[in-house]
């Protein structure tokens, strides 16, 4: 609770402050002058140097390293949402900070469920910071890729809707499709996300296995035996949460492109440096996944990484691996 706490309060007044610096540094009398008056990618860059900095801050202090973490879900929203406000509301950019809003609580409530507000750090960092084994490397890590990298990537991969404010007339049709498509693949995300926490907490025993008959009690079994998750969205996709992921940001990314007629833009630098980022987790969490579960390797020869790829056959692996 103290985690949530610190999170709800400090970074209040990081933003404040971080807009009375940019305020200062830009001959603004006050930060709500610079708000209203500063470009608005100004106005989002001095929020997330504020935010980045007092991430690091924090992780130096607490020893946990996932601060910016916590942001993933909510700094998104509220720079789209800045860029929402400096344009007025027009349609396609309020549309567009309505479709990240729903992204954004869907993830808060996964995130908070987990317990990423309250208890949870990141298992791969303490990991990670294992293998630096260097505590200066390991701040310097932390200072220029979690907090550095990671917030500059929340900027950039909202930049396609900064973008729509600056486009030309949207017909409503072609911005309900992209907005449809966009929910598409948030309810597929959604969809992964749900059969994975109701495996985990059937697999630590937090809930009763529910089964629709015998063989999909067995497959049920077989899974926990080998220790992670192979039936349903996870049969064509070892990770199928990214795909939903990135498949919404490369939407909103191509509603931008196609409402400035520009397909290839500076805007879309942020989709393609968070699918890179994607593919390096991938490769980062499942040299972890292969060293817990001897089967994975298996699993990983058969089964696509992210993007869903049939036919996947319902059985990974001839014998059940055992959990570590």
């Amino acid at each position: 609770m103290r985690k949530l706490l610190t999170l709800i309060v400090v970074y209040p007044l990081a933003a404040v402050l971080a807009l009375t610096v940019g305020a200062r540094l830009a001959g603004a009398p006050s930060a709500g002058a610079f708000f209203s008056g500063a470009g608005p990618l100004l106005v989002v860059t001095a929020l997330a140097v504020g935010f980045s900095l007092t991430s690091f801050l924090l992780g130096a202090l607490t020893s946990d390293y996932s601060w910016v973490d916590r942001l993933w879900s909510t700094a998104p929203v509220l720079f789209a949402w800045v860029y929402a406000i400096r344009a007025d509301f027009v349609f396609p950019v309020t549309l567009a900070a309505l479709l990240v809003t729903a992204w954004g609580l869907r993830l808060t409530f996964n995130f908070a469920r987990r317990g990423g507000y309250t208890t949870m750090e990141d298992y791969r960092w303490p990991i990670l910071r294992e293998r630096i084994g260097n505590p200066v490397g390991w701040q310097l890590f932390n200072l220029l890729f979690i907090c550095g990298f990671q917030m500059l990537l929340f900027v950039l991969f909202t930049l396609p809707v900064r973008e729509l404010a600056a486009a030309g007339p949207v017909s409503a049709p072609g911005a309900v499709a992209f907005a449809l498509l966009f929910l598409c693949f948030l309810a597929f995300e959604t969809i992964a996300d749900q059969q994975q926490w109701v495996f985990q907490n059937i697999k630590h025993g937090r809930a009763p296995m529910e089964a629709s008959g015998e063989e999909d009690r067995r497959a049920v079994e077989a899974d926990i035996e080998r220790g992670y998750l192979t039936r349903g969205l996870f049969r064509s996709s070892r990770h199928p949460a990214y795909f939903g992921e990135l498949g919404l940001w490369w939407v909103l990314y191509l509603f931008a492109a196609v409402a400035t007629n520009s397909l290839f833009h500076i805007s879309g630098l942020g989709v393609v440096l968070l699918t890179a980022l994607f593919t390096g987790s991938t490769a980062f969490t499942e040299s972890i996944s292969s060293s817990r579960y001897p089967s994975y390797g298996e699993y990983q020869k058969r089964t696509s990484a992210i993007v869903p790829w049939a036919p996947a056959p319902p059985d990974v692996c001839d014998q059940p691996a055992s959990r570590v």
